[in-house]
Order: structure tokens, then C-alpha cells, then sequence
């Protein structure tokens, strides 16, 4: 891995992940419900590979989410940031939030700096957000983001029986948008 990013926002750091973070991403993963659109409500173990994606990205690809740590407390909150597996429909920018760190704002903040870091260091030219239709919470984070439904799409096996839409937009949408705010 070239450098090591980190990002700062008015609430967060964005860094990437390490070791303590894992029992944190594992009270996401492993709950029942909390992250079920996300493929939650795994064993510990399974939780612990899926932790293992993050840094093995980093590492390969050169990006991937960031860790979320919350400025205030230093607990980890979540990942956002960068993601594209083998056969992803488009440069995603997604995220998930720990269930006490929902309703809270994090998701569009941490997801601004994630958006900004792709297009000016990745060199992104659209960023695309794969959401489950039934996900009115992240369907507004996207609409607060500026981004708009595209449509159905259809993620690679094994997710490929998961109903997702695409919500997404151009770097010149993006950039005009934050030249307006």
C-alpha cells in the first residue's frame, strides 16, 4: 500500500482499518436485523473474513472503505468510502453504520470525503451506490449525496438474487453540486 489515507471530517476520522476495530464491525455484522440489507446477521467468524476484505483491498486495489472513527468517543462507527469487487456493477461509494451510530448524519459525511478522495485521488468519473429498493434510510443518504435512481442493476454471484437499484452521478454533477454549497 502507497501512504496510508486519512481523512477528517467535522465528526469522523476516516482511516484504514485496523485490528481493534474488528469487535465493533463484528456487533454490526453478526446482529440479526441491524445490517440485514448489508448480508448481516453472520457468525463471528464469517464477520471476521468480511472484516478481512477492507485491508486486503487496501492492499491490492489501492482503495477500498474506510474505517469510521467517531472524533468524540474514538469508537469505530462504520465504513464508508471506495469499493469495487470483481464484477461490481461501477465505482461504488458505499457505507455502513454501527446501530448506534445511525440518525447521526455520518453516512453523508463520511461519504462526502469518501466521494471527494475517489474523484480527485482515484481519478473516479462517476460514483454509483447499490441499494437495496427497500432501503429508504440509504435512499436518502443518496438523494442528500445528489445522487438519483438509476435503475435496477444486478450485482455478481453470489449477490446476483439480491434486488438492488442504482443510485449514482457523474464527477461533474458532483462537482458542480459542491461548488453550489
Amino acid at each position: 500500500m502507497s501512504g496510508q489515507p486519512r481523512l477528517e471530517t467535522e465528526h469522523l476520522v476516516l482511516r484504514l482499518p485496523q485490528l481493534e476495530d474488528f469487535d465493533r464491525y463484528a456487533e454490526l455484522f453478526c446482529h440479526p436485523t441491524a445490517a440485514r440489507i448489508i448480508g448481516g446477521g453472520v457468525a463471528r467468524g464469517d464477520a471476521w473474513r468480511r472484516f478481512l476484505q477492507m485491508p486486503g483491498a487496501w492492499a491490492v486495489q489501492g482503495f477500498a472503505m474506510f474505517s469510521l472513527i467517531e472524533k468524540d468517543s474514538g469508537l469505530w462507527v462504520g465504513q464508508a468510502g471506495p469499493w469495487q469487487p470483481d464484477g461490481w456493477p461501477g465505482t461504488e461509494v458505499g457505507y455502513a453504520l454501527h446501530q448506534d451510530a445511525r440518525g447521526k448524519g455520518y453516512a453523508v459525511e463520511a461519504c462526502s470525503a469518501a466521494i471527494d478522495w475517489a474523484f480527485a485521488t482515484l481519478g473516479w468519473r462517476e460514483v454509483i451506490h447499490c441499494i437495496d429498493a427497500s432501503n429508504t434510510a440509504s435512499q436518502a443518504v443518496a438523494r442528500r449525496l445528489g445522487s438519483r435512481n438509476r435503475g435496477p442493476g444486478k450485482l455478481p454471484p453470489p449477490l446476483d438474487t439480491h434486488a438492488i437499484d442504482i443510485w449514482g452521478q457523474s464527477r461533474e454533477e458532483w462537482l458542480a453540486r459542491r461548488a453550489r454549497s
